[in-house]
């Protein structure tokens, strides 16, 4: 029988076997991917998509692993990573992107082109596909406002162009959520500006950013979505969980939105803070606070 193994199949793809998540992910917690790929090229990943479909692999697309929960357990099968899909192109007003581009380089780029629309996101610290992927947004902008389209892989390996209404945005979500598609570049269409002011309200936004969020711990950024009329971190502030800690996992008391690893925490720490939260301001206020936060892999 032909050997279907990824390493025999791709011998010139660096395979990681068997690797800690945990060195990726930024809440720096998380059990092992059997298989992880750093693809390179979107020949690369159509590739080890398509093999994943015909060898019945499990498949599993991460971008920076910015606003990720990795459980304990791992992930099964291939587990692709999009960081070195990294390039970044200005055409005009436009600025296309390829999946694996950190947002904040990507808005540093559209800075130096004076390009303006995209300031808001100057500290969100994602890939570009994943900001596609859940409509990422902070200090009144969202993802949906600038993107004009996306280029997406189907389970099949075929390349989709989606425009902005394709792509169904809605709070934190896409229509690549839906189906299961692969991000692999989004096109923003901006405007022209002035540069001074561009870095201005870019600086201005990372102070703010820096004074009201504990970005000196590893955590996953905003854990909740906002329930409708309410404000997540006042509801769990006023609940009193600020500085509730399981294992290495905290709600932070810098900001309650967030869950911070003070050291050594694990994801199943990490589950249970989220888990203590979502029953307490249920029992308190009535309110249901669902994930923003996107949470795989398996129990250990």
């Amino acid at each position: 029988m032909m050997d279907q193994s990824i390493t025999s199949v791709f011998p010139e793809i660096k395979v990681l076997m068997n690797e800690p998540l945990s060195k990726y992910t930024n809440t720096q917690t998380g059990g092992p991917a059997d298989m992880l790929v750093f693809p390179e090229s979107v020949t690369e990943t159509k590739k080890l998509i398509i093999w994943a479909k015909e060898t019945k692999t499990p498949l599993t697309v991460i971008g920076n692993a910015s606003n990720l929960i990795v459980r304990d357990g791992g992930i099964r099968g291939l587990t692709l990573i999009l960081t070195k899909m990294n390039d970044i192109q200005i055409n005009g007003t436009d600025v296309t992107a390829e999946a694996g581009a950190a947002l904040i380089q990507t808005t540093e780029a559209a800075y130096q082109a004076s390009l303006t629309g995209l300031e808001f996101a100057a500290g969100i610290p994602g890939s570009v596909g994943g900001a596609v992927f859940m409509n990422a947004g902070a200090y009144g902008g969202e993802i949906s406002e600038v993107v004009s389209e996306a280029e997406v892989l189907t389970s099949d390996g075929e390349i989709k162009r989606l425009n902005n209404r394709e792509l169904d945005f809605g709070y934190r979500h896409s229509s690549v959520q839906d189906y299961h598609d692969v991000v692999i570049s989004a096109t923003f269409k901006l405007r022209a500006g002035d540069s001074n002011r561009i870095r201005a309200r870019m600086d201005e936004l990372n102070r703010l950013r820096a004074s009201k969020q504990p970005l000196e711990y590893p955590s996953c950024g905003s854990v909740f979505k906002r329930p409708t009329g309410y404000f997540t971190g006042k509801l769990i502030h006023e609940a009193g969980l600020q500085g509730y800690t399981v294992g290495g996992a905290q709600v932070s008391m810098k900001h309650a939105g967030f869950i911070i690893n003070v050291g050594g925490a694990t994801a199943t720490d990490y589950l249970s803070v989220i888990r203590h939260v979502q029953e307490t301001v249920l029992n308190q206020f009535g309110v249901e606070l669902e994930t923003e936060v996107r949470i795989i892999g398996e129990e250990k």
